[in-house]
C-alpha cells in the first residue's frame, strides 16, 4: 500500500512539473517582459549595509520561434483546441485579439513617451 501512495505522489509531481514546463515554453514562445532590478549598497557609520541606489528596468524578451515550433509539433497542443466548442473558440479568439490590441496600445504609449 505504501508503494501505491508513493507512486501516486510521484505521478502528481510529474504532472505539476509537466504543466510548469508547458507554461514556460508557452511563455517563451509568446514573448514576455520582466523587471530587471539592480541595487547598490554602501555601508553606514556602524558598518551596516544601506541601500543607496535601486534601478528597475523593464526587459522585453521577444517571442522565440524555436519554442513556438516545438509547441506546434506537440500533440497535446492541438488537443486543447480540438476539444473546444464553437462558442469557446469564439471567446478565445476575442480574448487573444484583445490581448494583442492591449499589447499594441502599450507599445505605442511607451514609444510616444
Amino acid at each position: 500500500m505504501r508503494f501505491t501512495i508513493l507512486a501516486k505522489v510521484e505521478e502528481e509531481r510529474e504532472k505539476v512539473e509537466e504543466e510548469e514546463i508547458k507554461d514556460a515554453i508557452l511563455k517563451k514562445a509568446l514573448g514576455y517582459e520582466i523587471d530587471e532590478i539592480v541595487e547598490e549598497y554602501s555601508t553606514d557609520e556602524n558598518g551596516n549595509a544601506v541601500l543607496t541606489k535601486r534601478k528597475i528596468t523593464k526587459k522585453h524578451n521577444p517571442p522565440d520561434i524555436n519554442a513556438l515550433k516545438f509547441l506546434l509539433e506537440q500533440e497535446d497542443f492541438d488537443d486543447d483546441i480540438s476539444k473546444m466548442t464553437d462558442s469557446q473558440l469564439e471567446a478565445e479568439k476575442i480574448r487573444l485579439l484583445k490581448l494583442l490590441d492591449d499589447k499594441e496600445k502599450k507599445k505605442n504609449e511607451d514609444g510616444n513617451v
